[in-house]
């Protein structure tokens, strides 16, 4: 329907219901009466069920999308179906929510880094226990490029993740990488956001060689150390960017 105005008037959906929809639904795939990959009933079929309109459907469908609950289908054949869930999806998700909760100040400066300490610490002994030559290789290669005096900040940031990053792969543990997902994608990028301008590059890539030779040598504990004092480093630079910024 259309005013004078030319404004075009659709269905009100109301949002709480499309909430309780989804998270009926969400909780029929979580207990396991709804399995992978089976069919959803159609929107007409929801909408009769839960006396709600279509569109009202549509809008909890779109919720538990978002969340990669549900996948569609297009053709005879198609339809709403229930997802496998793809942990590199939940896990940017976990990374997102992570980002956005330190922005807007749930996690402080020094939640952040006590977090990582403690974290990473693990898995730096699951890592010497358990590194590869291939982990290895990827850790050899980004300290290579950080120690690349002509890459710009943005390249030796992005370089730091891939060695932490790696760093965990060599863990072995999926649970575990994909929990510290958040640490490394989220966390890591904001701490260097925070103190790329009084960090030193040259410092940040010692304590690097300094856990790359621990897991090379199967000394979880040398590696521990190195990180406490790279997480030490960064506390200082925390503490430093702040005072630069109230000044």
């Amino acid at each position: 329907m259309r005013n004078g105005m030319g404004i075009e008037f659709k269905d009100v959906v109301t949002a709480s219901a499309a909430k309780q929809i989804a998270e009926s639904i969400r909780a029929a795939i979580l207990d396991g009466r709804l399995k992978i990959d089976e069919r959803l009933p159609t929107e007409d079929e929801l909408a009769h069920r839960f006396g709600v309109s279509r569109p009202t459907v549509r809008e909890a469908l779109k919720r538990l999308a978002a969340q990669h609950l549900i996948r569609s289908r297009r053709g005879p054949t198609g339809g709403n179906f229930v997802a496998s869930p793809a942990p590199e999806d939940a896990a940017l998700s976990l990374a997102n929510a992570t980002t956005l909760m330190v922005a807007v100040g749930d996690f402080s400066l020094d939640d952040v880094a006590t977090a990582r300490l403690e974290l990473e610490s693990v898995c730096c002994r699951l890592a010497a226990a358990n590194r590869a030559d291939v982990h290895l290789k990827a850790m050899r290669t980004e300290l290579a490029r950080q120690r690349d005096e002509a890459i710009t900040d943005e390249e030796f940031c992005a370089s730091d993740v891939r060695f932490h990053r790696a760093l965990v792969d060599a863990t072995g543990n999926a649970l575990l990488s994909f929990v510290m997902h958040s640490v490394v994608e989220a966390l890591q990028p904001v701490s260097n956001m925070i103190i790329f301008r009084v960090r030193d590059r040259h410092t940040i890539a010692g304590f690097h060689e300094r856990i790359l030779a621990a897991i090379e040598d199967r000394d979880g504990e040398a590696g521990v150390t190195a990180l406490q004092d790279l997480m030490a480093y960064i506390r200082e630079r925390y503490r430093e960017a702040l005072e630069r910024r109230a000044s």
